[in-house]
């Protein structure tokens, strides 16, 4: 059992879930849209989003305790390494243009971590996007959308449509409603000047904004012009999913609650289209 355990906190501490997620979210866009299937751009959305998260979560402790880094830590780092290098690799094989579109999510995903910017602009003295009161949220929903949504387009060389412009709001705003469980349980951690949307307004007005949020993606899907049966069905499923995960989320929550649980929902998300197609 402890084994199972230790395995389970390294697939979630190595970002190894939340980079399933991801790649879960590109792969619905390849299916929403009918592309062709690309591995080599899902691979690198995978080893890309492992290497930026660990990078992002681990860069202070690995830069000022590197000596004395825990024996899981230097694990992580190890697998971080690999996967960098299987990164660069199936880089080499994506076009020219999705690289620079990427390139402009991997910047802002660089400063969201490194200090860069005058103090004054932040809550601490970290100085990264990520220290901005009420930026959070929206920047990791952005590259989310961009990446998710935009990429598989973009490797493919195909047109943007208004569908997709659709779409990749819906992507957003989604990804907002899927990080409120995180903001929640995170209230207990987090400094009260980092502005979070639980910290303004409150736990249950967050959880009906989401609510709203989620009803708002459906509706926004009648605006498309291309409307399938199927995806709506799938997409009504796991807004209800998301929906009663948002509602049972406490700040006092299970420690695997958010980071599996929730975080799995594009995972569930895929399999269902899969699963019809």
């Amino acid at each position: 059992m402890t084994l199972i355990k230790q395995f389970l906190n390294f697939y979630i501490n190595s970002s190894i879930h939340v980079s399933l997620a991801v790649c879960s979210l590109t792969w619905i866009t390849l299916i929403e849209y009918e592309i062709p299937f690309d591995k080599n751009l899902l691979f690198f959305v995978f080893f890309a989003s492992v290497t930026g998260y660990n990078f992002v979560k681990y860069y202070g402790i690995a830069k000022f305790h590197h000596r004395g880094l825990a024996s899981w830590l230097k694990a992580i780092q190890i697998f971080s390494f690999f996967c960098f290098i299987f990164m660069l690799f199936y880089a080499l094989k994506l076009n020219t243009k999705t690289l620079l579109c990427i390139l402009g999510f991997g910047v802002v995903t660089f400063f969201y971590a490194i200090p860069f910017l005058p103090k004054h602009f932040f809550v601490d003295k970290k100085q990264n996007l990520r220290s901005i009161g009420g930026l959070k949220v929206y920047l990791i929903a952005l590259v989310w959308s961009g990446v998710t949504v935009l990429t598989p387009f973009i490797n493919n060389k195909m047109n943007l449509s208004v569908d997709v412009f659709i779409t990749s709001l819906q992507r957003y705003m989604y990804i907002i409603v899927l990080m409120l469980p995180f903001e929640i349980r995170d209230l207990r951690f987090d400094n009260l000047k980092l502005s979070t949307i639980p910290q303004k307004i409150g736990v249950n007005k967050t959880k009906i904004i989401g609510s709203l949020i989620l009803v708002s993606i459906f509706f926004l899907e009648f605006f498309k012009d291309e409307l399938s049966l199927k995806l709506l069905v799938v997409m009504v499923l796991i807004n209800l999913c998301t929906l009663i995960a948002l509602w049972l989320a406490q700040i006092n929550q299970g420690k695997y609650y958010s980071s599996f649980w929730v975080e799995g929902i594009p995972v569930l998300w895929l399999m269902l289209l899969l699963l019809i197609n």
